[in-house]
């Protein structure tokens, strides 16, 4: 999101001084890779939303900017299975929110149609999401670099913000190596933006808790049982999707994840732990609450980190076929996820705009798909204000 909204700024306004300052040697290490690569539609948020509108027309602006600079992404469609009866009005819930938010080609299906396109998969009825698809999302964000600076932006690396300050001119920004001077400071840190915002004096409600999602992938023999991406019908008593497959864009197949709660904000290994970022959360009173609202949820996804078995499980409840052997562990991904103080999680884009300051303090999912249409609403927003 950082970058896209770099690159809009340089759009909407030619000739204007921008520079990235980015903490790792490399962009885009973070939440923006370590992902499943999905391109999200829209269908699961409120009609009229922000999230809505910006997910909708995110999906169309990040497959314009695949095409146009030949990156590779594929529009597979998705489905959304229910396969209890109680879920089956949930899914006729997601299709009528899916209309009104424009998604196009929505399609129910009955059990038989269903298994014409994944025979292989289980359930009472589904919906097929033909705008769905696919992306690599590492090509994405090396492109948005060479863009940026193509249009005189300047990105640099290993450029960790340790110190902000407010001064006459605007804002003075120093790393471990050297100092930036601003007019205006935008902050899209992810896993770090409650930090970064406290380091330019604010004090924001929520914070980040970081959630490790956690991947297997079927052996190469097994992926023909997935031949779309296919989802089950979301909880609403839950605050997670549920495990799922994916397709991959470079091929194989993905499944998962669980919601683990890491032990570093950069965790995505079960034995990283950084006592500061424990401690962080083990003291915010959220995550307590947050906790005590879902003990079941909370410790079967603990249970399910730790058991193949279990996890194979879950998964055969949408293609019984899966078994234990047939995953070897993939990669993970940390979820830098806004909860208040209460314990609840912060669904929508949380955007605190100050006089020369925005902070973005939640961007969840579909944020990587929506990420040119989220920085186009930044900058607007920041180009007002200047």
């Amino acid at each position: 999101m950082g970058l896209a909204t770099a690159l809009r700024l340089l759009e909407m306004r030619p000739g204007l001084k921008v520079t990235v300052l980015e903490k790792e040697a490399q962009v885009g290490n973070h939440q923006s890779t370590h992902n499943s690569g999905v391109l999200h539609a829209g269908l699961y948020y409120k009609p009229g939303s922000t999230k809505a509108r910006l997910a909708v027309e995110g999906i169309r602006s990040m497959v314009a900017f695949c095409q146009l600079h030949g990156i590779a992404h594929e529009i597979c469609g998705k489905l959304v299975v229910a396969t209890q009866e109680i879920e089956v009005e949930r899914l006729k819930t997601l299709l009528q929110r899916g209309r009104e938010n424009g998604l196009s080609g929505l399609r129910w299906m009955e059990r038989e149609e269903m298994l014409e396109i994944e025979p292989h998969v289980t359930g009472l009825a589904a919906v097929r999401v033909p705008e769905e698809g696919i992306v690599d999302y590492r090509a994405v964000c090396d492109r948005m670099l060479l863009e940026i600076e193509r249009l005189g932006g300047v990105v640099r690396t290993d450029a960790k913000a340790e110190k902000i300050e407010a001064v006459a001119e605007g804002w003075r920004v120093s790393t471990r190596r050297e100092e930036f001077s601003a007019d205006y400071l935008v902050n899209c840190a992810g896993l770090h933006s409650d930090r970064v915002s406290v380091l330019a004096g604010e004090n924001p409600s929520a914070r980040i808790l970081p959630f490790r999602g956690e991947y297997y992938q079927l052996r190469k023999d097994r992926t023909f049982l997935v031949r779309h991406l296919i989802y089950p019908v979301p909880d609403p008593q839950f605050p997670f999707l549920g495990v799922h497959f994916t397709r991959l864009i470079h091929g194989g197949v993905e499944a998962g994840p669980n919601a683990v709660l890491a032990m570093a904000r950069e965790g995505y290994r079960k034995t990283d732990f950084i006592p500061k970022d424990l401690a962080e959360a083990l003291l915010f009173p959220g995550l307590w609450q947050f906790l005590g609202r879902y003990p079941r949820m909370c410790w079967d996804e603990l249970l399910r980190s730790h058991s193949r078995r279990l996890f194979a499980q879950s998964l055969q409840r949408l293609i019984p076929e899966i078994v234990e052997s047939d995953l070897s562990p993939g990669g993970a991904g940390v979820r830098a996820q806004a909860i208040t103080r209460t314990g609840e999680l912060v669904q929508d884009f949380a955007l605190i705009q100050r006089p020369r300051a925005l902070h973005v303090l939640n961007a969840p999912s579909p944020a990587a798909t929506a990420s040119l249409a989220i920085g186009g609403e930044i900058a607007g927003k920041v180009l007002a204000d200047c």
